[in-house]
Order: structure tokens, then C-alpha cells, then sequence
């Protein structure tokens, strides 16, 4: 076994690299559907497309049927920014949100998909801001006679794509949207302006793209306090985005499950030591645990707040200053309860060597999600730490709600 040195005798295994075209075992929603043929293009796409959003410019969505979207992140919306998508379109943009948002306005009993409010001539910034952020106050009396349109979840869907992009792109999920006839208005649309065009495929492909690309880009021994044969190895995705991290303690040997923690980061809570959550005892417990244990591996993971980002999180909190629970602000600012995913942590797993791990955690999710992208869960070892007076109902909501096993 190949393996490279550290400074104070530190050693971990490096293992060759999968081939650009090897599989990623996991249960996919479209397992008929081929992945595009270049990978590293449709990464970039949308990935330029979530910084165009970021920045408050327009986006042309491509689905596999129907007519284009433009589309414009709500939280960007202005006077303006109407007024010149109905330039660019002859066409009343339409408010999206998806259905958890929705359901939290009393609009729809649907909770999964999205949802088109047609407010025509009624629409104004204020008016998308209400929609989409929980935080404004609104009448949701007064929406209930606007015209909608549901659309269930669907894979290449221009307004599912949509909402996706916005969630990639760690912005509240809702814009306004406006439908472009094709080939000839989007041809138009492209050549006299410069907005990105980004197919629904690769929105819906993205995290399979970017779980695929990552790749080992730096190592090095970091000794911590309580496990000092430490080392630190960043993995990054081909499209340069956010960097994942294992935190390899001892040498585990490959041979045997390895003692397993995934660890979503948490700013707050690992950084700060809040006492809302329980991720920083999770996280130092886990540490000192594992190296009690002789060894294993922690994969900190970029998806901070259940995968919705710091800003998101934030949000969050104020609703939960109002006494709804975690899963309810989350679904209010129209996410799903939980938006993480493990294929990355399962391709850092394959690429140290480790296709059997002892996973501590008390959520059966990650379980069931090592287990779809082919990683063997030989145990799962429970990592529970006492409430600090701060976080019982923290606590409680993920024993009752996320069936966390605590």
C-alpha cells in the first residue's frame, strides 16, 4: 500500500485516483438517463449561473421540452429588474416558489414541487420579497385569489430546475420567472444581452457532477489536541467549488470497518461554541472518540445549516426565536427539512480506501444514505451528548420530527 509521509511520523494511505467515467453507485431518480458527455461543461454552467444569480443578474433556464425560463432570484427583485424582464420577454413574470413555502402561506396543500403566482399587474418588488422570505410580513388572505400553477417534482423541469439553482446558489428558493419561446426567442434573447443560458439537466445533474469531481488537492499532518497522529485532507470539486474535508486520526486500516463521523459544518456551533445545537460537543466528542478508538476518519462537510448555508441558518433562527422548530423554519423559508447529501462523503470514503465504516451518528439518513451511494454500514455507533439548558427543543424536534435516535 502506497502511503505518504508527514512530518513526526504521521502517515495516511493514498490510494489511485478513479478514472474520470467510473460510476457512482447510488439510487438515482432518472437511473435511464445518461450523464451528459461532458462533465466538466455542465459543472461550470451552472455553477456560473448560481454566481449570476448571487449577483442579481438574469438567467435563461433551458428544460428538455417547453419554453425557456428567465429567471431572476426573488431576493434580487426591484422596480427595475421587472420592468426589464417584461422588456426582454412581452410577458408578466410570474412569482416561483416551491410548495414548502407555499403550504406555510396557506396556498397549496401540496408540499413537494413548486408553485407559479401569477400576480400580473399587481406584481411589485415588495410583493416578491413577501412571498419569498418569512421574515416580511404578509396577508396571506389577500394572495389566496391569485392564479397558480403546481408543478410536481420532475427531473429537466425549467421551474424545478429553478428552484434548485436558488438553492444551489444558497439564496432563498423563489424567483420570478418568465416563460421565452424557443428556438427563436431564446436565440434573440441571447444575442443582444449577455445572460447565461444553463440547461435544467445540468441543474439536475450538478451534485451528482460535483460529488464525481472531487478530488484530493492538499494534505497535511495537523496534530489536535486530544489526537495528535492527525492529518487534514481537502477535497475539491473540478468546478473549484466548496471544499470538503477528512480528518484522518491514526491509520485506520481499510481492511476493517474504519470508525466513521460525518460531520456537517457549523459555524456557529463548531466555531463559536453556540449552544443552540449540539454540533460542537458532536464534533470535539467525535475527535477525542476516535482517537480513543485508535483511529477512523471525520469528513467535515461543506453544507453548513442542513445543507441550506450560514445565511439560510440565520434565517432560520429568527423563526425559531418565534417558536416554530427547526423543521418548520426550514420549510418556511422553502427548503425541505433537511437539503444535505452524502454522495460527496461517499466518493471521499472510495477515494481514502474506506468502502466499510462503524458510522457514528443517531440519524438513520446518513445511514440510508452511505448505504445507496455503495458504502457498506457495517455498525452504526450512537453519538449522543447531553442538552446544555439552551437547545432541549433543538434536541427534542430532531428525536421527534427527524426520527433521530436519540
Amino acid at each position: 500500500m502506497a502511503v505518504r509521509g508527514f512530518t513526526r511520523g504521521m502517515a495516511i494511505p493514498i490510494y489511485p485516483e478513479p478514472t474520470p467515467n467510473q460510476p457512482i453507485q447510488m439510487t438515482d431518480p432518472s437511473p435511464s438517463l445518461p450523464p451528459p458527455p461532458d462533465r466538466q461543461a455542465s459543472l461550470r454552467a451552472v455553477d456560473r449561473a448560481c454566481a449570476d444569480l448571487r449577483r442579481g443578474d438574469f438567467v435563461l433556464v433551458r428544460p428538455d421540452q417547453g419554453p425557456a425560463l428567465l429567471a431572476h432570484a426573488a431576493e434580487s427583485a426591484t422596480k427595475r429588474s421587472i420592468e426589464r424582464m417584461r422588456a426582454l420577454t412581452d410577458q408578466e413574470p410570474d412569482v416561483l416558489i416551491t410548495c414548502q413555502r407555499a403550504a406555510a402561506l396557506g396556498l397549496s396543500a401540496v408540499t413537494e414541487g413548486v408553485l407559479k403566482l401569477r400576480p400580473g399587474e399587481r406584481l411589485t418588488a415588495e410583493l416578491v420579497r413577501r412571498l419569498s422570505d418569512p421574515l416580511e410580513p404578509v396577508d396571506a388572505a389577500a394572495l389566496r385569489d391569485l392564479p397558480t400553477e403546481t408543478t410536481p417534482p420532475f427531473a429537466h423541469d425549467g421551474a424545478t430546475a429553478v428552484a434548485k439553482l436558488a438553492k444551489l446558489a444558497r439564496l432563498l428558493p423563489a424567483a420570478l420567472v418568465a416563460p421565452v419561446d424557443r428556438p427563436l426567442g431564446t436565440e434573440r434573447l441571447l444575442a443582444r444581452t449577455d445572460i447565461l443560458s444553463v440547461s435544467a439537466f445540468d441543474i439536475d445533474w450538478y451534485d451528482r457532477h460535483a460529488a464525481r469531481g472531487l478530488r484530493r488537492v492538499a494534505d497535511a499532518s495537523v496534530p489536535l489536541e486530544g489526537a495528535e497522529q492527525t492529518a487534514i485532507v481537502a477535497f475539491r470539486p473540478t468546478d473549484g467549488g466548496q471544499e470538503h474535508l477528512a480528518i484522518v486520526i491514526g491509520e485506520p486500516d481499510p481492511a476493517a470497518p474504519v470508525l466513521a463521523r460525518l460531520h456537517s459544518e457549523c459555524f456557529t456551533g463548531d466555531l463559536l461554541g453556540s449552544l443552540r445545537c449540539d454540533c460542537g460537543p458532536q464534533l470535539r466528542g467525535a475527535i477525542a472518540e476516535i482517537s480513543r478508538a485508535g483511529g477512523g476518519v471525520l469528513l467535515y462537510l461543506a453544507q453548513e445549516g442542513r445543507g441550506i448555508g450560514l445565511v439560510n441558518k440565520l434565517r432560520a433562527y429568527r423563526l425559531q426565536d418565534g417558536e416554530f422548530d427547526t423543521v418548520d423554519a426550514n420549510e418556511m423559508l422553502g427548503y425541505d427539512a433537511d437539503e444535505r447529501l452524502y454522495l460527496p462523503a461517499a466518493e471521499m470514503l472510495r477515494q481514502l480506501g474506506f468502502g466499510r465504516v462503524r458510522l457514528m451518528t443517531n440519524n438513520p439518513d446518513k445511514v440510508d444514505q452511505l448505504v445507496a451511494c455503495g458504502i457498506e454500514v457495517a455498525e452504526r455507533v450512537p453519538h449522543a451528548f447531553p442538552a446544555n439548558g439552551h437547545n432541549e427543543f433543538y434536541l427534542a424536534t430532531k428525536r421527534a420530527r427527524s426520527g433521530h435516535l436519540l
